[in-house]
């Protein structure tokens, strides 16, 4: 089973769209949204009619915070571009958009796998994991044995040695990353990065390829049309800030 990994779209329609069709030439088996469908961008409404389509095909999907908060969730750890920018969703949505949202479990948990937003720690609490300490209180939480997940918007991947001891592996900067083997021996947390608002310092879109039965993750970045994307948060009248950080990756 190969599985696409697709974390932190942000309603960036145009992002999206480039990295299914890069998942679909490369013959994916299935789709993983690991949160925040939305937010930040200006295509909320058709960025979950994709999603939605693909869930109902099969897909796996989990709810983020920014999916929250769309919700209605608490706005006060956010920045006041993000708080404009979920409370111009919130207008949007409709009851089936809603429905779906609120049907979002918080974590998957397959075979050897747990898919979730955040820190597993506790998923609800948003935690990001920003280096060895915070993966170590991740692995700690779960015994899944691969730990797929989203939220910090900077590709890398953790992992456990048999000791115990915490390594990481930064998976940024080439088009495409040598396809890594996820060795037996060892536990993975795996960040895919953002589809729709990299934070990496490059602007491409970033999603990762988990190919269960090689034993291998892979990621991915895609060039995609920013400049329409940028547009269409400005037209929205959206804060400048969300539309010229897709040019900077930050």
């Amino acid at each position: 089973m190969r599985t696409a990994l697709l974390a932190d779209i942000h309603s960036n329609l145009e992002a999206l769209q480039a990295c299914l069709a890069h998942a679909r030439n490369e013959g994916v088996d299935r789709f993983a949204f690991l949160g925040d469908l939305l937010g930040y961008g200006a295509d909320p409404l058709a960025c979950l009619d994709i999603a939605a389509g693909l869930v109902a095909d099969g897909a796996l999907a989990v709810l983020g915070n920014h999916d929250e908060a769309c919700l209605g969730g608490s706005l006060c750890d956010m920045h006041l571009a993000a708080r404009h920018a979920i409370e111009w969703t919130r207008e949007r949505l409709g009851a089936r958009e809603r429905d779906f949202l609120a049907g979002l479990p918080l974590a998957v948990g397959e075979a050897d796998r747990l898919y979730v937003h955040a820190s597993p720690e506790d998923p609800l609490d948003w935690l990001y994991i920003l280096g060895e300490e915070d993966a170590e209180a991740a692995f700690a939480a779960t015994g899944a044995r691969i730990v797929l997940c989203g939220h910090v918007h900077h590709p890398r991947i953790y992992f456990a040695a048999p000791g115990g001891a915490i390594g990481a592996i930064d998976a940024g900067g080439a088009a495409t990353s040598a396809p890594l083997p996820l060795s037996d021996f060892r536990r993975w947390l795996v960040i895919t990065g953002s589809v729709g608002q990299p934070r990496d310092g490059i602007a491409a879109a970033c999603y990762a390829i988990h190919d269960d039965a090689a034993g291998t993750l892979t990621h991915y970045r895609i060039p995609y049309d920013v400049e329409r994307a940028a547009a269409k948060i400005l037209d929205a009248g959206l804060p400048e800030r969300l539309a010229w950080r897709l040019f900077e990756g930050e």
